[in-house]
């Protein structure tokens, strides 16, 4: 069996409808696919108003809002006319890329016709509940991550520092990597724009602090600002350029009054964006691989972040940026303060960022994936079954 010959049905709670890492590389993943021969067909929730347009067929699963996040929708399961479209489909693989209902339908229907499934993991839904004062809900969310992924074939993870976490909670015997590329032609220190920085009313000479991402609090915006707050406490000259946009704007532009807010950017505007800040702070937590910090590497900028997965597999402390424990507002500040203030560690930091990320090319990455969709069908043709793992200790 070769790439070619690959059928898969594609499960994913956000294909399209909001524009994030997670969608963006399953865009990527599937029209790899399709130049390489395969059929893909995917199943997801779609809206009136989508981010971009999707990357092959998309089928529309019903879905509901999320509470308090209504930008967001979760599939309500697989109904009758879908389980008709994967039968007519005839996929010989299932790839689950989000554990909600439709995920755990696709999971069983998988199982119940003998069929191979494969869930990738893109976000630490676990640690979610944390920035909503529902701390003591994150066991149970595990335990249902858990009984989710052992259903499963195998997992696939982003980062090395991912599956490892992902062996220890003891969610799969199979824990593969499927990490993430970045687009050179879009993210390069080539790219920064001297006039642009000024048009916002940035100086050349301002050392300019980058955030990155969805305006979301489970990025860690709180620890963001606080430590913001604490360089201009020790006298540290800089700016905050904010690149993206989500529901916690407001709350986010009131706590940075000094900072510049660009919004959403995407395509060659994003890569100018990034390329023209001096740094990326990025304290969150939630990621499985960090493709800001990625990218903010590709652009020679050098990443000062929080010690997580993700993060921890792509910074090296004190080469390639600092990584810093979580939530350590003081320890942060120092260390995005001496990148403010010295222009060579600055510099060399960023060069070191860009020579790593030349590794991370999108065609490599999406092949490993699909390598490990071949050896699981082969397993499967073989007459291999999903083991049964062990209780948790």
């Amino acid at each position: 069996m070769q790439a070619s010959d690959l059928r898969i049905a594609l499960f994913s709670g956000n294909y399209n409808y909001v524009r994030d890492g997670a969608n963006q590389a399953l865009n990527r993943l599937v029209g790899y696919l399709l130049r390489q021969g395969a059929a893909v067909r995917v199943y997801a929730p779609v809206t009136d108003t989508p981010a971009f347009p999707p990357t092959g067929d998309l089928v529309p699963v019903p879905a509901f809002a999320v509470p308090r996040r209504p930008e967001y929708r979760i599939p309500r399961g697989i109904p009758r006319r879908v389980r008709a479209d994967i039968a007519r489909f005839a996929p010989n693989l299932i790839h689950v890329a989000s554990p909600d209902f439709a995920g755990h339908s696709a999971v069983r229907f998988a199982r119940r016709h003998g069929l191979p499934a494969v869930a990738s993991v893109h976000t630490r839904f676990e640690t979610y509940p944390r920035y909503y004062g529902l701390a003591f809900m994150e066991p149970v969310i595990e335990a249902i991550l858990r009984r989710f992924y052992r259903r499963c074939d195998a997992i696939v993870a982003p980062s090395d520092s991912m599956a490892q976490l992902l062996r220890e909670q003891r969610m799969s015997y199979d824990v593969g990597i499927w990490t993430r590329g970045v687009d050179r032609e879009i993210f390069s220190p080539n790219k920064r724009d001297l006039a642009w920085r000024r048009s916002l009313g940035i100086d050349d000479q301002e050392v300019t602090i980058g955030f990155l991402g969805r305006l979301v609090m489970e990025k860690g915006l709180d620890v963001f600002s606080d430590t913001i707050d604490c360089l201009a406490a020790k006298g540290v000259p800089h700016r905050v350029l904010v690149i993206g946009d989500g529901p916690a704007r407001e709350w986010f532009e009131r706590r940075l009054p000094d900072a510049v807010f660009v919004g959403q950017q995407s395509g060659g505007d994003l890569g100018r964006a990034l390329a023209s800040t001096d740094m990326l702070f990025n304290p969150s937590v939630t990621e499985t691989f960090g493709n800001v910090t990625l990218e903010a590497m590709a652009c020679a900028l050098p990443v000062v972040a929080a010690i997580a997965t993700g993060s921890q597999s792509l910074v090296r402390d004190g080469v390639t940026g600092r990584l810093i424990r979580p939530g350590w507002i003081e320890g942060f500040a120092e260390a995005l303060g001496a990148y403010c203030t010295d222009d060579d560690a600055r510099r060399a930091a960023g060069e070191a960022g860009e020579r790593t990320a030349q590794r991370f090319g999108w065609d490599q990455v999406n092949q490993t994936l699909v390598d490990t969709y071949l050896r699981v069908i082969r397993q499967r043709a073989a007459g291999g079954t999903v083991p049964r793992l062990g209780p948790v200790p």
